[in-house]
């Protein structure tokens, strides 16, 4: 009797076996052609554009990321706006100019350029409300810090006197107030240039007028008061400081509607390797970036419906290249508030070396290098003897040529000015 059921449930065995085996075969087959199918596929790609997105997500999250320091997260927020606008007038720039053009082909993940533009805006919307939302976090616990973006309503008497003797002195001279009539058309607005509207009536008659102001690009976006007896510092948007004296721009007049804009422009630039003179061809291509075909409208949400229409239709644009905005526009500008002077906010500063040779040769850093080659490893190592040994080789007259790759520059960079200085 054992040997008996011992026998069957060895054959047991055997059949389980032989299907395990059957399985497995099948499976690994099926496995095959999936990959197989998977080497043909566009999924096997992830879309540039969209990709992007993704990292500029990540500089977002490092906004709302509680354990850094609070300045540092309004950073952040900063970068990331800066980045997405960058991204909207290249990229996307980009991406429409091929939908105008009636280019069908498909990149590699598979996707048209409408289609790419489609799924683009859907990212860029949620991004920006994402921005927005930070934003609202991020002022609530400035405030708690005493750091305040103050409303207009929120000021008091004295600040309000200091405010007026500031816009004055500082603001009502750059200002230039143009009514819009055909007589006076509708002024250019450069890229990512911003500017207020205006509905006006006038106080004797009641006539109403349109009017515009255009933000100069080197006004500063936040009028910083002086500090309260409390020790809190208090900001104003440049739009709302404008808006308080609107008196002083147009006498005899009143805002009965207004909003703020701002454009981004198509900022592509496509070279031509065989151009004759390449720093003639770059020249003329980035002052055309200026005044590139406007791609994008951002409105605030508070500019009534007949404003928005009035701007839309003088800029040209169709209704799916104008973007409302429930929030502060231009979020970039909030790099402003990061200077002020917290550092129990800020990211302890962290010194970097200055290489040990050069410092042995008195700051001579060919004759350093003469003795052997350096490697300078960022940000460990100071940046500073990088703009040391441009200014040497700038002023030495046996330095014949200068080749350097300048990835990006600042308003201001020293890099610039000693070649220039080598030029001259």
């Amino acid at each position: 009797m054992d040997s008996a059921v011992e026998e069957e449930a060895t054959e047991g065995k055997r059949r389980k076996t032989g299907q395990t085996a059957g399985e497995t075969q099948s499976g690994a087959t099926e496995a095959g052609a999936a990959q197989a199918a998977l080497m043909d596929s566009p999924e096997r790609f992830v879309n540039r554009e969209l990709s992007w997105l993704e990292f500029n997500r990540r500089v977002l999250e490092e906004a709302q990321n509680p354990r850094n320091p609070l300045l540092e997260r309004v950073r952040f927020l900063s970068i990331s706006a800066n980045n997405l606008d960058v991204f909207l007038m290249v990229r996307v720039a980009g991406i429409i100019s091929q939908v105008n053009q009636g280019v069908e082909a498909r990149s590699a993940d598979g996707l048209t350029p409408r289609e790419q533009l489609v799924a683009v805006e859907q990212s860029v919307s949620e991004l920006q409300r994402d921005q927005q939302n930070a934003w609202v976090q991020l002022d609530m616990e400035l405030e708690k810090e005493g750091i305040i973006v103050a409303h207009p309503r929120e000021l008091g008497k004295v600040e309000r006197q200091w405010l007026e003797e500031h816009f004055m002195e500082s603001v009502f001279p750059v200002l230039t107030p143009l009514s819009i009539d055909p007589a006076h058309p509708f002024p250019f607005i450069p890229n990512l240039g911003s500017a207020l509207v205006f509905e006006l009536k006038a106080k004797s008659d009641g006539d109403t007028m349109l009017a515009m102001l255009r933000l100069p690009l080197g006004l500063r976006r936040f009028a910083q008061m002086p500090q309260r007896s409390s020790g809190k510092v208090v900001f104003l948007n440049i739009e709302d400081v404008v808006s308080m004296f609107i008196g002083k721009l147009f006498p005899g007049y009143e805002a009965v509607g207004s909003g703020n804009f701002r454009v981004i422009r198509d900022s592509d630039i496509e070279v031509e390797e065989e151009a004759e003179d390449l720093v003639r061809t770059f020249e003329t291509a980035l002052k055309r970036r200026r005044r590139g075909s406007v791609m994008r409208l951002e409105i605030d949400s508070g500019m009534p419906h007949n404003l928005q229409e009035f701007v839309s239709e003088e800029l040209g644009m169709n209704e799916s290249r104008v973007f409302v905005v429930d929030g502060m526009l231009a979020l970039h500008n909030l790099s402003e508030i990061v200077a002020i002077e917290r550092p129990e906010l800020k990211f302890e500063t962290y010194v970097p070396r200055f290489p040990e040779r050069i410092r042995e040769m008195h700051g001579d850093c060919l004759a350093a290098i003469h003795q052997k080659d350096i490697i300078v490893h960022h940000p460990y190592e100071s940046f500073d003897v990088v703009v040391q040994f441009v200014r040497q080789a700038a002023r030495d007259p046996d330095v014949v040529a200068i080749k350097q790759t300048l990835y990006r520059t600042s308003n201001d960079s020293p890099i610039v000015a000693a070649l220039i200085e080598a030029a001259e």
